[in-house]
Order: structure tokens, then sequence, then C-alpha cells
């Protein structure tokens, strides 16, 4: 429908990412992508009230962790062994000069509540490379 008032374009911009500061133009290389699941468990062939089967039936809330915890580690969030890939050597420079560039304010620009902690806060090089490899 669109193709007879667009024509073939040339070049296609999303304008839909952030940028670094407003001194020079900012490309995005890499969008973090949504795994969306639906998943049922269920430890009986029909339902029971929990003040019954408690402790007796496995709870179907902890086979869902120890199902989660097969692909990330709950403690960290860092995804589990078998999932994980080389970071190319270009991403891994990029995350480097990114790293440089903002230094901690990649993460202090965040209002925190108290005792929260920002994920790799010693590591700001990792720290860009969780957030968009």
């Amino acid at each position: 429908m669109a193709k007879e008032a667009i024509g073939q374009p040339d070049a296609m911009f999303c304008m839909d990412s952030g940028a670094f500061d407003y001194e020079q133009l900012w490309i995005t290389s890499s969008l973090r992508g949504i795994t969306i699941i639906d998943l049922t468990v269920e430890g009986c062939a029909s339902g029971y009230h929990s003040g019954e089967v408690g402790g007796i039936i496995p709870e179907t809330f902890r086979i869902i962790r120890t199902l989660l915890d097969r692909c990330d580690d709950s403690a960290t969030g860092q995804i589990c062994e078998e999932m994980r890939v080389e970071v190319p050597a270009a991403k891994l420079a990029e995350a480097k000069f990114m790293a440089e560039k903002c230094g901690d304010d990649m993460f202090k620009k965040y209002k925190m509540n108290e005792g929260v902690k920002c994920m790799g806060e010693d590591d700001i090089v990792n720290m860009y490379l969780n957030n968009v490899w």
C-alpha cells in the first residue's frame, strides 16, 4: 500500500533509540531482543488447596524458578555458560570506547532506591556489553 507513495527507499532510519550526547550523530549498532514464553507448570492432575498439599506436592513456583535458573543465575543476572557466545572484536572495541567516554555516568544517571546497586559497577565495559549485547 505505502510502496506506491514511498517508492523504493535508499535508506531507512528508525529514530527510536538513545544517544549519548548531542555533539555528534549516534548509530545504534545492536538492540536487545525479547523472548515471550507461555509456560504452564502443573504438579497435580486437578486443583488442590495449598493448605492441603503444601509440603507434599512440589511448589510450581519453585519448579519455574529452577527452570529459569537453567537460563541465567538469579543471584548475578549472568546468562548460563551454555548460552554465551564470544563477543566479536568490533563489539568489544565499541564497549571499551563507550566505557571510556561515559565513565560511571553510564549508571550514576539513574535514581536508585536506597540499598539498590547497579549490576557490574566495577566493570563499565562489561556493563555496557550486558546492556547492548
